[in-house]
C-alpha cells in the first residue's frame, strides 16, 4: 500500500490480484468522500482499507473493461450500494470476463459487474469538494479513459500509459495503435509536473514519460 498526499486529496494505492493491478482510493480529505478506482480483485482487502481510513465510498469507476481492473466491482457494489461507472464502449469486454480471468490467472471471478451508468467524454465527476475530469483515451481498449484532477495535477491513466516509457498493449483485435498514439499526445499536452498514476506499477510524471516517448 502506498499513500500520496496532495493539497485536497489523499490517494491510496492498493496492489491487487495476480495481475498486480493498481486500485486507487481517491479520497476528498475534508469530507472523506471517496472514489474507488479500478478494484481489480481482493474486495476484502479494499474494504479493510476503506474502513481503516474512515472513507465514505461514493462510486466505483473503472478506467477500462479488462477483468484485472473489475474483479471486485460486483462485491463492492453490493457492500456499499454505490454506482459503478465505465465507458459504454468497453462493456462488450464483460462478455468474456470470466473466461479471460480463468485463462490468464486460473481464477473464476464470478459474474461480471453491471454498470449503473456510463462515462462520457469531458464529463465531470464530483465528490466531496473535488472533481475529476473524464478524458477519453482509446487505444488499449475502445473505451479507455483517464481521470484528471486538474487542481491537484493528478492523472489516473489505467493501462493507457505506465512509468518508464511503458504503454498498454494495442495488439488485441479491438485495440487501435493509431488511436493510442493520439491518446498519448492528448496526455502529453498536460503540464509537465502532472503526476501519472497508472493501472500497474509505479507513478511517474508527464515530463518523464514525454522524454521516454521522444
Amino acid at each position: 500500500m502506498d499513500i500520496y498526499n496532495s493539497r485536497e486529496l489523499l490517494v491510496v494505492r492498493l496492489i491487487v490480484g495476480q495481475m498486480e493491478a493498481n486500485c486507487y482510493l481517491i479520497i476528498d480529505k475534508k469530507t472523506k468522500k471517496t472514489i474507488i478506482l479500478d478494484p481489480g480483485e481482493e474486495a476484502e482487502y479494499i474494504e479493510n482499507n476503506i474502513r481503516d481510513k474512515n472513507c465514505i465510498p461514493e462510486m466505483i469507476i473503472s478506467t477500462h473493461g479488462h477483468f484485472d481492473h473489475n474483479g471486485a466491482v460486483l462485491t463492492l457494489q453490493l457492500v456499499y450500494q454505490i454506482p459503478f461507472l465505465i465507458s459504454q464502449k468497453d462493456v462488450f469486454l464483460f462478455t468474456s470476463f470470466r473466461k479471460s480471468a480463468v485463462l490468464f490467472t486460473g481464477t473464476d471471478l464470478g459474474p461480471p459487474p453491471t454498470p449503473s451508468g456510463y462515462l462520457e467524454k469531458n464529463s465531470i465527476i464530483n465528490f466531496g469538494e473535488n472533481r475529476l475530469l473524464v478524458i477519453e483515451t482509446p487505444g488499449h481498449t475502445p473505451g479507455s479513459i483517464c481521470l484528471f484532477a486538474k487542481n491537484e495535477g493528478l492523472l489516473f491513466t489505467g493501462d493507457t500509459i505506465f512509468a518508464e516509457g511503458q504503454v498498454g498493449r494495442t495488439d488485441f483485435s479491438y485495440s487501435s495503435a493509431k488511436d493510442h498514439k493520439t491518446s498519448l499526445k492528448k496526455i502529453f499536452k498536460l503540464l509537465d509536473n502532472t503526476i501519472i498514476y497508472p493501472g500497474h506499477k509505479d507513478s511517474s510524471t508527464v515530463k518523464k514519460e514525454k522524454e521516454h516517448q521522444s
